[in-house]
């Protein structure tokens, strides 16, 4: 997600020499540095981060808290820093705690993996930190990787948010899986399949961004009375659809703050 975040700024017009990463691991630094020589390479974070108007934290959970902690004094050398968290589970507040400090202007982002390919959605947070030049500033970047970015005006609404978007690409994986087995079944072949499933989602997706209608309406206009499309819905009605899209979404949420108990403890 940080190179994808990296890769888009870049190529939307910022300098690169404006844009700094650290990488840890040699061989994947040395990648970064292949592929995009105009960009700033670190090995140390501490020279990353240091006199930075803009941080994007791009780190695992697991030691979040180590890295932050240790980061704190030169992401702070500048008051006025804007740090973008990435990470799933790590409250603001947590943030300001390891970072030992209120007056911390901290995001809270949760992107989905079609950020790689520049066609994400994105929701965001702000602590009360933030100001409104840190939320254009968050929305250029974030636009850089998503089609669709939102603010949330309660964190733990991030979990939620996780649920629909950030665990949602993998909901659409699936059932486009279990629609191209059924097609197999059906006596098409895997090729056949596949793609008229993909483009029937892709269809219908961009069908739904470009139209009025609500997507119960879009649903009903292609639903004839009697039809195809009818009993294929009615099957699904009755396999309850709904409750099992419901289901899956809360149980997203519920294993997000489950991982902000685990994650944010001192």
């Amino acid at each position: 997600m940080a190179e994808a975040m990296l890769a888009g700024l870049y190529s939307s017009g910022h300098p690169g020499s404006l844009l700094r990463f650290s990488e840890p691991f040699d061989e994947r630094r040395k990648y970064m540095e292949t592929r995009y020589p105009e960009l700033v390479s670190a090995r140390d974070n501490q020279a990353a981060v240091e006199g930075a108007d803009v941080v994007v934290m791009a780190v695992k959970p697991q030691v979040y808290k180590n890295v932050l902690t240790t980061l704190g004094p030169s992401l702070l050398k500048n008051p006025s820093v804007l740090i973008i968290s990435i990470a799933g589970g790590i409250t603001s507040d947590a943030m300001s705690r390891w970072l030992a400090s209120d007056s911390a202007s901290i995001v809270r982002c949760m992107p989905n993996t079609p950020a790689l390919i520049s066609e994400g959605a994105v929701g965001l947070y702000a602590n009360p930190n933030v100001k409104s030049d840190h939320r254009s500033i968050t929305e250029s970047i974030m636009q850089s990787i998503a089609k669709q970015v939102s603010w949330v005006q309660k964190e733990p609404l991030i979990d939620s948010v996780t649920g629909i978007s950030g665990s949602g690409p993998a909901y659409f994986f699936l059932i486009m899986e279990a629609m191209q087995n059924a097609g197999i079944e059906a006596g098409l072949t895997p090729e056949e399949a596949k793609n008229l499933t993909l483009q029937t989602c892709v269809g219908a997706a961009r069908m739904a961004q470009e139209s009025d209608d609500d997507l119960a309406t879009l649903r009903k206009k292609v639903t004839s009375p009697n039809g195809t499309t009818e009993a294929a819905i009615k099957s699904m009605e009755n396999n309850n659809i709904r409750k099992v899209m419901e289901e899956a979404v809360f149980a997203a949420r519920r294993r997000a703050q489950q991982l902000t108990e685990e994650l944010c403890q001192d």
